[in-house]
């Protein structure tokens, strides 16, 4: 079945939201589009960034999982604590593979649980006491921690009580930087909040601690922002910049630490991987040091090749003719990861729901394997993304804005597509409706995906996921003969 037409996409959408009371259906047919690459800006077709309508089962996390779990959770040397019930602690904990080199508990604590246990007499009597006896614990049994970030849950803001002055104290007493992230799970629509917030706190406690300290510079310091090393991704992205001559001063989150995060700002370019969750440090910045930057994609040789280019044309020759060099050295390798994959998934439909870069970014590794994306959309995404989005998705694709269960079930009835990528809170449905699914937060436990390395692995993915014999023996509900359904439901 060939993709829907632009008058087949926009009948769809009007069907799913059939089932909606009047004013929910006009809630949600806002932020449901047909894709139209002619238009400079989203803001008319689509709206994003808004409370999720109540009763609907949405995909999105909170502020404090857009903190704790995307930025600073993975800086490996620095102890995030989670402060209030252990759910949230517990819960957030290691579910990303953030790959990192060290000693977990020793050196590094990305995979370690660190918790104020917040109980009943906590919420009646504050917790400020029991955060500061934490701290102190912390520091005599894993002296070399570099720092240490206050992630509040949601008791803490309804309760009121001051992380400022106990990080503050505190910092004194160890000399170092203990960081207070207000990132409370009520406040805003999504993560999206929590990754500004945790921006925030990164641009007021850590950014300028070494303003003005000797630091050695060249013509080619770079960092990565943006990258939380899923799988290795931030490594294979790295090994190419190192290749075409970059120096990687910083990456982070990561693999990151608190001295790449202290030394960015001497950087000569900033290249944003996560626009979402990375773009308010970037523009901040920019705007105090002069730093520019830049997004960049290196899903796919395709993309990769025009990152490598844009990249490179921030500087001079040296590093344009190695960004040509690192392409040629790879194409061979990619030619033939394409010869072998493509005849395999060409023609393939895959429909994605994922999180603040995927949805688009993802769309060119598609495109060299020969599958084409019918649907996409973003569960925290703003109207920015969605500008960005538009160009990279071909006309009358569905694209939707924290799709509701309903939404994306219906969606994929219809769209019928060969191949789902999302979040591990749909895989399962998925998997029961007879679709092949590959699960697009965290690789599925497997990757890199970023960089030529990745493509392989991501070639391989694909096509264990979409040509597994499994699919063969489940039938999807719509498929099944309405005299056996009637006789089960007897």
């Amino acid at each position: 079945m060939a993709a829907l037409t632009r008058e087949e996409t926009e009948s769809l959408i009007q069907e799913v939201l059939e089932v909606y009371p009047e004013k929910a259906r006009k809630d949600r047919s806002k932020h449901l589009m047909v894709n139209d690459k002619s238009l400079e800006s989203s803001k008319k077709c689509i709206t994003s960034n808004r409370k999720s309508m109540p009763g609907v089962m949405t995909m999105r996390g909170c502020a404090y999982a857009g903190s704790k779990g995307v930025v600073w959770g993975p800086i490996k040397d620095i102890i995030s604590i989670s402060h209030g019930p252990i759910g949230c602690g517990q819960y957030s904990r290691a579910g990303r593979r953030a790959y990192y080199v060290g000693t977990t508990g020793v050196d590094v604590y990305g995979d370690m649980c660190f918790t104020s246990d917040f109980q009943e007499k906590d919420i009646v009597f504050g917790g400020d006491k029991k955060l500061s006896k934490l701290i102190s614990e912390i520091e005599v049994l894993f002296p070399l921690n570099k720092g240490i970030s206050i992630q509040s849950e949601c008791p803490v803001g309804l309760i009121g009580d001051d992380i400022e002055a106990v990080a503050k104290k505190s910092a004194v007493e160890l000399g170092k930087p203990v960081v207070p992230v207000r990132c409370e799970g009520f406040r805003g629509v999504s993560q999206s909040l929590g990754h500004h917030i945790a921006n925030d706190s990164v641009r007021d406690w850590i950014l300028s601690n070494r303003d003005g300290q000797p630091f050695e510079k060249t013509p080619y310091d770079v960092a990565i922002l943006g990258d939380y090393n899923i799988g290795g991704d931030a490594w294979s992205s790295r090994i190419l910049l190192e290749e075409m001559g970059l120096r990687v001063v910083a990456q982070w989150s990561g693999d990151g630490t608190l001295a790449e995060m202290e030394n960015t700002p001497n950087v000569k370019l900033n290249l944003l991987h996560c626009y979402r969750s990375m773009n308010y440090i970037s523009r901040h910045m920019e705007e105090k040091y002069g730093i520019p930057w830049m997004e960049f994609n290196f899903f796919g040789p395709t993309k990769i090749k025009e990152s490598l280019r844009a990249i490179a044309a921030h500087f001079d020759d040296t590093i344009k003719e190695g960004a040509e060099r690192v392409i040629a050295k790879y194409t061979p390798s990619m030619d033939a990861v394409i010869a072998k994959y493509r005849p395999r998934l060409e023609g393939k439909k895959v429909m994605l729901y994922i999180g603040g870069l995927r949805p688009r970014h993802v769309v060119g590794a598609y495109e060299d394997l020969g599958m084409e994306v019918v649907g996409t959309g973003y569960e925290f995404a703003h109207n920015d993304d969605y500008d960005r989005t538009i160009k990279e998705m071909g006309d009358a694709t569905l694209i939707y804005d924290d799709a509701t269960g309903h939404e994306l079930d219906e969606f994929a009835k219809t769209l019928k597509p060969d191949l789902i990528g999302s979040g591990i809170k749909e895989k399962y449905v998925f998997h029961k409706m007879g679709f092949p699914f590959r699960q697009l937060h965290s690789w599925d436990y497997s990757g890199p995906y970023h960089g030529y390395d990745g493509f392989a692995v991501f070639a391989k993915d694909m096509d264990l996921t979409v040509n597994n014999p499994c699919w063969k023996m489940l039938q999807a509900p719509w498929q099944k003969p309405v005299a056996e359904e009637l006789e089960k439901a007897a």
